[in-house]
């Protein structure tokens, strides 16, 4: 398989947040058939979705695989087990609070819709907080059936959205 480039979202909300982002980098970089290309710097974000719990802090990185999409979302799936996170079955911890979070948001131009797997990430186009660091790393990436990723946030409102120095 020729390599892709895939774009990763990176979150969290609960315990030292920022250590467990550079252990996900790390350990992304470990993952077989995969080398991390880049990471933004760490944003901090007001919550959303649900608004009564702490602010995220937010990145994204790139990597280059030759590991298929649902592999992929498999490894990250085991790291944010590693990292503490525990998704519940029926989905209803969605948008709570989270030691790490890990999205596969672009897996190069490829469309998929499977149980359990979408790209681009669903919502991607909607939410600056994503966005925003992935501009960062890869402006130019493109959005399936959106645009590029700066085009995209240029028409998004990243108000509180601020990087951590």
């Amino acid at each position: 398989m020729r390599p892709v480039v895939a774009c990763v979202g990176l979150g969290g909300n609960v315990g030292e947040v920022a250590q467990a982002m550079a252990g996900a980098l790390s350990a992304l970089d470990g993952v077989p058939q995969t080398h991390l290309v880049g990471a933004s710097r760490i944003y901090r974000t007001p919550a959303w979705g649900r608004r009564d719990q702490p602010d995220f802090l937010n990145a994204a990185a790139t990597v280059e695989t030759t590991l298929p999409a649902r592999a992929l979302l498999d490894a990250l799936l085991e790291i944010e087990r590693r990292f503490g996170r525990e998704r519940t079955a029926d989905g209803s911890d969605r948008w709570g609070p989270r030691t790490l979070d890990l999205d596969l948001l672009l897996y190069g131009d490829a469309v998929l819709d499977e149980p359990g797997l979408r790209v681009p990430h669903p919502h991607l186009h909607e939410r600056a907080f994503a966005l925003l660091p992935l501009a960062e790393i890869a402006p130019r990436a493109a959005i399936p059936g959106r645009g590029s990723v700066a085009d995209v946030l240029a028409a998004l409102d990243a108000g509180g959205i601020e990087a951590i120095p």
